[in-house]
């Protein structure tokens, strides 16, 4: 009985042999999934197409450099998909902002990337670093005119205010009818200053033909959309500088019965403020900067800017920058100040002040 029960106990152990290994395989299985369900990430299912839409979004949105690199450095999938071209092409004018004391070589090449993905405010940026700062002329005129033809209105003032003061080159490399050219196609694209530019260019006949009354329309225009845009941005404060006017002196469009803050420096112009100011504002051979704080410019010779023919104390790189600047500053320190006060209220251009006084150096 023993050898017939012998067969029986083999099976039965071969049995429970076999059903211990399923156990232990599908419980091995079972850790195995519970592993993969664990590394798997949600992130890393998204399509790239809507990574690349979201990153676009918050590159548009950026408030300065650091919130796109921090978004790139969340993963490695964030830091490949950041640096593409359409990211890049979509950042913001703050996004594109470094401050002088923060530039380096990382930043040129970032500023590069984007110029190079089509971002006209990269171009323009990088354009104005390179012109006037690193003085490498034919690179930073070449990109502005990259932005300029994409219909960027500062990149097309810049131009106009190198080609009517020949920077980069002689005083014969002047092209007055090039300047007044695009100083109207950026006023016609909404830049003020352009515009302002415009009317004295035909109220001088200068790189166009004489026509005063149009002039004077233009410089009226662009008075106007300063105060617009004042109305717009700030409507109460509006109100209540309108109520103080009478009692109070205006410093900025002064014409027109109010005390408003100066117009928002483009980050190229301060970053350029930045950097000469740093230095001392000592540009060496006997360069000066335009006079206007918010400007930045430096001459690229000698006696490049045209110099106040009352005092003879400031320069200007254009009759925008000393418009303003007469409003902001000048006006209370220029000699002597009665006298425009009284030239201003009769011609009816108190807010140009002696624009149609400044002089080439010789």
């Amino acid at each position: 009985m023993c050898s017939e029960s012998d067969p029986g106990r083999a099976t039965n152990r071969k049995k429970q042999s076999f059903s211990v290994e399923r156990v232990a395989t599908r419980r091995k299985r079972m850790k195995v999934a519970h592993g993969e369900v664990e590394k798997c990430d949600a992130f890393d299912a998204l399509p790239d197409d809507l990574v690349l839409s979201i990153l676009c979004k918050l590159s548009a949105s950026a408030g300065s450099p650091a919130d796109l690199i921090n978004a790139q450095l969340t993963c490695k999938r964030m830091r490949s998909l950041g640096m593409h071209s359409i990211v890049l092409e979509k950042a913001s004018m703050k996004a594109l902002t470094f401050r002088a004391r923060n530039w380096s070589e990382n930043a040129h090449r970032f500023l590069k990337m984007c110029s190079d993905s089509g971002n006209v405010e990269a171009s323009y940026t990088l354009g104005m670093i390179r012109f006037y700062v690193l003085e490498n002329r034919a690179s930073g005129a070449s990109l502005m005119a990259k932005a300029a033809i994409n219909s960027h209105a500062p990149s097309l003032y810049s131009l106009a205010i190198i080609q009517f003061n020949g920077s980069g080159g002689s005083k014969s490399d002047k092209d007055l009818r090039a300047g007044a050219a695009l100083c109207a196609r950026a006023s016609f694209l909404g830049h003020v200053d352009a515009l302002r530019e415009l009317g004295h260019c035909l109220q001088d006949g200068y790189g166009v033909r004489q026509n005063i009354v149009e002039g004077r329309r233009f410089l009226v225009q662009a008075n106007a959309r300063e105060l617009a845009a004042v109305m717009k941005s700030q409507p109460v404060r509006w109100q209540t500088e309108v109520a103080a006017a009478e009692s109070s002196p205006c410093s900025l469009l002064s014409d027109f019965g109010c005390d408003v803050q100066p117009p928002e420096v483009h980050p190229a112009n301060r970053f350029l403020t930045e950097w000469f100011a740093a230095r001392g504002g000592d540009l060496g051979a006997g360069l000066r900067m335009c006079s206007n704080q918010g400007c930045g410019r430096p001459e690229t010779r000698n006696h490049e800017f045209r110099r106040c023919s009352i005092c003879g104390v400031v320069n200007y790189c254009s009759r925008a920058c000393q418009a303003l600047d007469w409003k902001l500053r000048h006006k209370t320190a220029c000699v002597p100040v009665g006298r425009w006060n009284i030239d201003g209220a009769v011609a009816g251009g108190g807010d140009n002040g002696p624009a149609d006084h400044l002089v080439e150096q010789s």
